[in-house]
């Protein structure tokens, strides 16, 4: 069985979407099914519909993926909760959005707080995306700093913005920014050396400076929000350090919008400290991925359906 004293549990962001996320959950447990009929009754509309019928279009857009990639992780967490009533994990950490879900579930607010301060986040993110369209692209192959500088010159050559959105692993990074930048990224990228560049299927130019113009209401959201010290460390995307008070969670929150997600540090923090074990809670595998370039001596393990639930409940 898992040694919790050396497990962190992690939780993705945006991408992690699919048609049919959490339905095996709600469908096999009535509380993962109770976690998303409240949601529902705190946005108003059928999320949970969305999250298994679709259709996908809706469930693509940043306003609909936030919330579901959100509470198909608390849903599957407090599975394994019931499941395993004593667990405590070393340490949480999530993926940009994910970020959220760790400190909801590591007690820093409240599920209906955060079901809401999801809400606000991801509506404000699209009415920037509205406002000031942008790209995102990833590229393979290139060490960060060279990303960072290759962002410097292209901005420098376009006068407009692209920068460092994610840093996720070694080899892998997402910029952010204008379209023009980013096209013109994409495409002197080779030059660079790296082996591939991919303009991503978004227009919200997440973490960078085109979110400005959401981080005045998100930052008021934050304040209204209660806030409490963490019960389990939480790693944040923007120090790639632990968050012990609710102060340093708010000038976390208040910064995440525009600047870097830290991933790799934020793992490699986790792992300096003793991680033996990485639990990715959510749909999907993205973070296990990117945890098998990070350190693939590491253990990795997916709990994404029910099946995967019920192999390591046996394990």
């Amino acid at each position: 069985m898992v040694n919790w004293e050396t497990t962190a549990i992690i939780f993705p962001g945006q991408a992690s979407q699919e048609v049919g996320m959490g339905k095996d959950f709600a469908d096999t447990y009535p509380i993962a099914r109770e976690t998303f009929k409240q949601a529902d009754d705190l946005l108003g509309y059928a999320l949970s519909t969305m999250c298994w019928d679709g259709p996908e279009d809706d469930l693509n857009q940043t306003i609909n993926t936030q919330p579901a990639v959100y509470v198909t992780s608390v849903a599957i967490w407090r599975v394994l909760q019931q499941e395993i009533p004593d667990i405590q994990p070393a340490w949480m950490a999530g993926h940009s959005l994910g970020e959220l879900t760790a400190l909801t579930l590591a007690g820093v607010m409240s599920y209906e707080d955060g079901v809401q301060l999801v809400h606000k986040r991801s509506s404000l993110m699209q009415q920037a995306g509205d406002d000031n369209p942008g790209a995102m692209a990833a590229l393979l192959g290139l060490d960060t700093d060279k990303v960072v500088a290759l962002c410097k010159s292209v901005s420098e050559e376009t006068g407009k913005i692209v920068v460092l959105a994610n840093d996720n692993c070694p080899g892998q990074a997402v910029v952010s920014g204008d379209i023009e930048a980013v096209e013109r990224l994409v495409e002197v990228a080779p030059d660079a050396g790296a082996k591939r560049a991919i303009k991503l299927a978004v227009s919200v130019a997440a973490h960078s400076p085109l979110m400005l113009s959401a981080l005045e209401q998100f930052k008021i959201a934050v304040d209204n929000t209660e806030l409490h010290e963490p019960k389990i460390p939480v790693y944040g995307n923007v120090s790639a350090s632990s968050l012990h008070t609710a102060a340093e969670i708010r000038e976390e929150l208040d910064n995440q919008l525009t600047q870097t997600v830290r991933w790799t540090e934020s793992m490699q923090a986790i792992i300096g400290e003793g991680a033996e074990t990485f639990i990715e809670v959510g749909s999907k595998d993205i973070l296990s991925g990117l945890m098998r370039r990070i350190d693939r001596k590491k253990t990795r393990v997916t709990l994404n359906s029910v099946d995967a639930m019920r192999s390591f409940l046996d394990s």
